[in-house]
């Protein structure tokens, strides 16, 4: 059981940093490599506003660092290790989802 208040921050932070389906997509694509803000808003289909928006919010998770090159900025993952994370999360998700057998509450549509 976690206990210790900097493991429920770590994890509440990661979770805050996941919340957002834009935040998500942000994150995958910077699993993939690093990426300066106006490619991500493209990449993305987002406006500059927008992505700024998230990005000061994952920067303050502490999930993704902004690194100074000249005039730009280029934005990547804190920690490589969060890359793996973020496909072993998905992973245990997906499989999970594939193994729920619910059939009874699909009905309810609670899945």
């Amino acid at each position: 059981m976690l206990t210790i208040a900097s493991d429920i921050d770590a994890l509440a932070r990661f979770g805050r940093a996941l919340a957002d389906p834009i935040r998500c997509r942000i994150l995958l694509a910077l699993r993939e490599a690093p990426a300066h803000p106006a490619d991500l808003a493209e990449k993305l289909g987002i406006s500059r506003t927008r992505l700024s928006n998230h990005l000061a919010c994952l920067r303050d998770c502490g999930i993704v660092v902004a690194v100074p090159e000249g005039r730009r900025v280029r934005y990547e993952l804190a920690d490589a290790r969060l890359g793996h994370a973020l496909d072993d999360l998905r992973g245990a998700v997906l499989a999970v989802e594939a193994d729920r057998t619910c059939a009874e509450d699909d009905e309810k549509g609670c899945c």
